[in-house]
């Protein structure tokens, strides 16, 4: 188990406390949202999220596209590590997102109005982020954010495309019925690589079997496991910086600017690979239980 995977089992686990599903920012959850430098991750992509909620900007000639937002109190947080990297936050024209949980999709409101960018969705979270977080099938309301209108919808597939940027919106249910991985090629000199923006694949304390509030919940994460799979990867990113080892990798990266430590395509099968273990065992105690 790598100690990026242990830090994120950590995370699963404190989603379970009850008191952080009570504000945004509760004791728990404030050291996700430590200030962090901002870092090109290869190409034109960059980190510009906090310490554990991530952010990831990618730029073009005809402006940018950033791919969650964090809390509403990490938006500030996304301004200044943009404007550090010698960008605009105004030229944010498209606003994309992982999965609708507070911890991803809390900021999108104020982003929205502060870009006037365009926010795209999978069908099935566009309305948790209407509803601003409110009628999840497990935090029901406790997880609440701002309301934030939906321009776009997409289903599985469906590509997303900008100034010669072309993301490709996978379908990645069961953390929400929404969860949405994005995937894209990026050029870094004379070589192309494999970008893949995972969604989440855990399962924090819900019901698998006989879920009256999502009977399809273990036919999507078997779903989700079986699309995983198949995508090539190089670059392995997730929405939580311990999820994909982002604090050793910018310092592994200060220390050897030469090496590209966030190629690292046995991190995103060793992630696979763990979280399908963790759903089965469960899965399987479940059914014992019956």
């Amino acid at each position: 188990m790598t100690a990026s995977f242990r830090k994120f089992c950590v995370i699963a686990l404190l989603l379970l406390c009850p008191v952080m599903a009570k504000a945004q920012l509760s004791p728990e959850w404030r050291p996700w949202n430590n200030p962090v430098q901002p870092v090109r991750i290869i190409g034109n992509i960059y980190y510009v999220g906090a310490s554990e909620v991530s952010s990831f900007l990618i730029t073009t000639p005809q402006g940018h596209i950033l791919i969650d937002s964090g809390f509403d109190e990490t938006v500030p947080l996304i301004q200044a590590n943009i404007k550090q990297l010698g960008f605009k936050l105004e030229d944010v024209k498209i606003l994309l997102n992982s999965h609708a949980h507070a911890d991803h999709a809390g900021g999108l409101a104020t982003l929205k109005q502060l870009t006037g960018a365009k926010l795209f969705a999978s069908k099935a979270d566009a309305e948790l982020l209407t509803n601003g977080g409110k009628g999840d099938f497990y935090w029901d309301d406790r997880l609440a954010y701002k309301p934030v209108k939906v321009d776009r919808t997409f289903g599985d597939k469906e590509a997303v495309e900008l100034g010669g940027v072309k993301l490709i919106a996978r379908l990645t249910p069961g953390h929400t019925k929404g969860a949405t991985t994005w995937t894209l090629k990026v050029k870094d000199g004379d070589k192309t690589y494999d970008v893949v923006i995972i969604s989440s694949a855990s399962v924090p304390g819900y019901t698998l079997t006989n879920n009256t509030k999502y009977p399809k919940i273990i036919d999507d994460y078997a779903y989700t496991f079986k699309v995983l799979k198949t995508l090539p990867c190089d670059i392995f990113l997730a929405p939580h910086g311990s999820m994909f080892g982002l604090l050793e990798k910018q310092e592994r990266l200060k220390k050897d600017a030469q090496v590209n430590p966030f190629i690292d395509p046995q991190d995103y099968r060793a992630y696979i690979e763990k979280a399908e273990k963790t759903y089965l065992q469960q899965l399987e105690k479940e059914r014992q239980a019956k």
